[in-house]
């Protein structure tokens, strides 16, 4: 009789539970947990569980540490440059299998920043663009329009530079210093090895370090980050380079003195721009059923609504065409509209597992450069030879 009953009413399939580790600080929390809520109600299969871990570079030392010890999510949201390395090292599951057939109105660029070695590795959830940030009002009051151009750029930053104030903040990251090198049409890495001395790499170089010398602009290196955004925001600076997400983070935290103008990168015809942010990662010891999850997650968080939602509260790019159209007063903005049209001309700034590894040499030698007067090409130089010293995998 037992069975019988069982067969007629089968027990209820035990929720699968899926840790989640996420980046997404105020203001992109909300919009971030409160569809993480909506999926959680939509269906009764899995639940996600979400905990905030600090932003990328926290979150990825917590991560490795987790990994060590044991505790670490099954869902993890990486930097896109941090993904290679989680791929090559196993820590990553391809997803290819689980995800199938993409959704068709998906920007070809944007699967692709989660791949590695043409395998799905990562599923985009929060994607920028590279944003020439100005003073509007220094720029209304001396008549400059916003730059299109590097060589636009170099002027307008002699023009806008004063006694106690430089025309443009430079940061020696090297995410920065990839997007001008990009937008020249250069990359910092071909078929697995450093370019670092390439001629679009020394042009990027030598077109900053002018600025510098002729105190038309400000460098700032990784431990100064906090200060080259203070410098654009008390006037110290008029223009600066930032992802897309960073002006809503300032608006989050403070108002401003001044109106903030923001234009395309500047690039010539056979450049690009950077598509940084972050995938959605499944780690190793994930089982199937989490797994499954993992993807149906992203399916749902990649509708039109909730990606909308995203995009207004973070300012990162909407990769599905679908979501513009929910998108349509936002982008009704002149400047907004031009700086994620940007999206067509984007491409994933880093796929190589072996740049984690090369990276810290090409910062030193940025400011060695820009900080301390080193001539641009010994410096790339001098970063290439340790670059290809690094016995790779």
């Amino acid at each position: 009789m037992r069975w019988v009953l069982l067969f007629l009413f089968p027990p209820a399939l035990a929720q699968v539970s899926i840790p989640f580790w996420h980046t997404a600080g105020p203001p992109g929390q909300a919009p971030l947990e409160e569809a993480i809520q909506a999926f959680n109600q939509s269906q009764r299969r899995y639940r996600l569980e979400a905990r905030y871990a600090g932003e990328y570079r926290e979150a990825g030392v917590k991560l490795l540490a987790a990994l060590r010890s044991g505790g670490a999510p099954v869902l993890f949201q990486a930097e896109l440059s941090f993904l290679p390395r989680l791929a090559q090292e196993g820590l990553a599951l391809p997803l290819d299998g689980e995800l199938g057939t993409p959704p068709d109105d998906l920007y070809p660029e944007a699967l692709k920043s989660g791949q590695v070695k043409g395998r799905t590795y990562g599923l985009p959830i929060g994607l920028s663009l590279p944003v020439l940030y100005y003073n509007l009002d220094a720029f209304r009051a001396k008549g400059l329009k916003p730059p299109s151009t590097w060589d636009e750029v170099e002027k307008a930053a002699g023009a806008l530079k004063s006694r106690t104030a430089r025309g443009l903040v430079l940061s020696t990251d090297i995410w920065s210093f990839n997007a001008l090198v990009m937008s020249l049409g250069g990359s910092l890495v071909r078929d697995g090895r450093p370019t670092f001395t390439s001629p679009e790499a020394v042009e990027a170089l030598e077109r900053l370090y002018r600025m510098v010398q002729r105190q038309d602009a400000l460098a700032r290196n990784l431990a100064e980050a906090q200060f080259a955004a203070a410098d654009f925001l008390r006037t110290k600076a008029f223009m600066g380079l930032a992802p897309t997400t960073a002006l809503p983070v300032v608006l989050y935290h403070t108002s401003l003195p001044f109106q903030v103008g923001y234009a395309p990168l500047p690039r010539t015809p056979k450049g690009s721009v950077p598509l940084s942010g972050a995938a959605l990662v499944v780690l190793k010891g994930a089982s199937p059923e989490q797994v499954k999850g993992a993807v149906a997650f992203w399916r749902f968080f990649t509708e039109a609504k909730w990606m909308a939602r995203w995009v207004e509260t973070t300012h990162y790019v909407p990769f599905r065409k679908s979501a513009e159209a929910e998108l349509r007063d936002f982008l009704k903005d002149p400047m907004r509209k031009a700086v994620f049209a940007q999206m067509e001309v984007a491409r994933p700034w880093n796929q190589d597992p072996e740049m984690v590894l090369w990276y810290s040499y090409l910062e030193e030698a940025l400011e060695k450069s820009l900080k301390q007067g080193v001539p641009p090409l010994k410096a790339l130089e001098e970063a290439q030879k340790r670059a290809l010293a690094v016995e790779t995998r």
